[in-house]
């Protein structure tokens, strides 16, 4: 728009008769400024451009294909997608007041270019358009939020191969439990990130259905080629029900819900170094790098990616309970509400996204004080479960022994004796007990399949490398279909 434009455009809250919309024959007039106002979404939905760009040239080759274009128009259609995704990538392409959409845009600067142009939307309706970009997108972008988990995952095998014999105690109720290896401890995450990916990719199997096709709820009387477009398109299969197509926001759904359980895993793992750098635990010291300091406190370093992973996990939530609000009562096929899966869907993968590259390098660039984790482990009750355990292989009932080395544990609290010297003087325990009670022997004593000791390391580091080889073969061949 030029100036005048502008300024009639401000006054009469309406735009010029000459700016068209995509449904400018059935109106007199043009839409209101606030109607624009509510209506747009351009300012987040303009990241699917590339999306719909793919999925426009395989609208286009599909039209060619059945005759619905020559060979002519498909080349001038296509040269002119073609410009305006460089103008895309370079920054100048420019929007226009009655672009409301990135689709909107799109097409408007097409039929700017091309001759044929104006035949771009032949048998396509926004709906089934705007459904197969954002399954282009879901697809790029959640397999890529799956390869940072891998590389999260990796810096968490590193530190614990690193970590070697390193031990620190386990906790249940935050109360120190039972000694563990820090290599176990890591790599539990790990393990949680693993299930992680799986759904990511689950999510991305499910969702590879190309709705193109469908129009605006009802198919075309046009003879399209939806399955010819899906195979174009890279997806595993077209659509089998063109309502069901065009309303269909479960992957949307399912996406941010493994986005928002991604961040209570990351939350957890923030939650626990909080805990481990503070003074009062010790156990870890940040990189500079992913540290922050006080902007009045000089002696603090403050580990803000772990308290900001914790944090945002409840916008993640968030999103998913206020995405699930605005599906539930939505009537078949196209509705507008469906604008609102975007924000909240785009929001969580940046946020997860950002989440996981900040606590890797956090991860990956930590040190361990191991002494002090270590000292920490050696506390003399934390031998307790073993004693009990001793006392069963010598026959003993369970609840028997776990009532024995209570009353020792309770002696020792009461001051009447170190638990070693307790133990000593038991008969039913004597000196092979009080060895138990020495310090680094009871992470030794975890040996069963999985445990948290030295014995079952080697297989789950094994098991381990398993998991994230086949993790990645799986994005490649993700990958392999762009």
């Amino acid at each position: 728009m030029d100036l005048d434009d502008q300024h009639e455009f401000a006054r009469d809250g309406a735009l010029p008769a000459k700016a068209k919309t995509l449904w400018h024959g059935r109106f007199t007039g043009g839409p209101s400024e606030s109607l624009l106002a509510y209506t747009v979404s351009l300012p987040y939905d303009q990241r699917m451009w590339r999306d719909d760009i793919v999925g426009s040239k395989a609208h286009v080759r599909g039209l060619a294909r059945v005759g619905l274009l020559s060979n002519d128009e498909r080349d001038d259609v296509l040269r002119a997608l073609d410009q305006v995704g460089a103008e895309m990538e370079t920054g100048s392409f420019d929007f226009a007041e009655t672009d409301e959409d990135i689709h909107t845009a799109i097409e408007r600067r097409v039929t700017e270019i091309a001759p044929a142009g104006g035949k771009l939307h032949t048998a396509r309706s926004r709906n089934d358009q705007v459904a197969t970009d954002l399954r282009l997108w879901c697809k790029r972008e959640l397999r890529d939020v799956a390869l940072r988990l891998v590389e999260m995952q990796e810096a968490l095998l590193e530190q614990a191969i690193e970590a070697g014999d390193t031990y620190l105690p386990g906790y249940t109720h935050l109360q120190r439990a039972q000694p563990v290896l820090l290599s176990h401890h890591l790599m539990a995450h790990g393990w949680a990130l693993g299930r992680d990916v799986s759904r990511l990719l689950d999510t991305i199997d499910r969702l590879d259905v190309s709705p193109l096709g469908a129009g605006a709820l009802a198919g075309s009387s046009l003879p399209i080629d939806p399955i010819g477009n899906a195979a174009d398109l890279g997806f595993a299969k077209a659509f089998d029900n063109s309502l069901d197509a065009v309303s269909d926001r479960d992957f949307v759904a399912e996406a941010v819900f493994d986005l928002a359980l991604i961040g209570i895993h990351l939350s957890r793992i923030g939650e626990e170094w909080v805990l481990w750098t503070s003074g009062e635990f010790g156990f870890v010291r940040l990189d500079d790098g992913y540290a922050t300091g006080s902007s009045m406190l000089p002696q603090k370093k403050n580990p803000d990616i772990a308290e900001l992973a914790r944090g945002k996990s409840g916008r993640l939530i968030g999103n998913l309970t206020g995405l699930l609000a605005t599906l539930k009562g939505l009537p078949m096929a196209y509705n507008r509400d469906l604008q609102e899966d975007k924000e909240p869907l785009f929001d969580s993968v940046e946020q997860v996204t950002l989440a996981v590259a900040a606590l890797t390098g956090m991860i990956a660039t930590a040190t361990f004080n191991v002494d002090v984790m270590q000292a920490a482990a050696d506390e003399e009750t934390m031998a307790a479960t073993d004693l009990a355990e001793y006392l069963v292989r010598n026959g003993m009932p369970f609840r028997e022994a776990h009532a024995v080395v209570g009353a020792h544990v309770q002696s020792c609290l009461a001051g009447e004796g170190s638990l070693a010297e307790l133990v000593m003087a038991d008969p039913r325990l004597g000196a092979e007990g009080a060895a138990l009670v020495a310090p680094g022997v009871g992470v030794k004593m975890r040996t069963s399949r999985g445990a948290a000791g030295p014995a079952a390391r080697a297989e789950q580091i094994d098991s381990y490398r398993s998991m994230v080889q086949s993790e990645l073969a799986a994005i490649r061949e993700l990958a392999s279909f762009d």
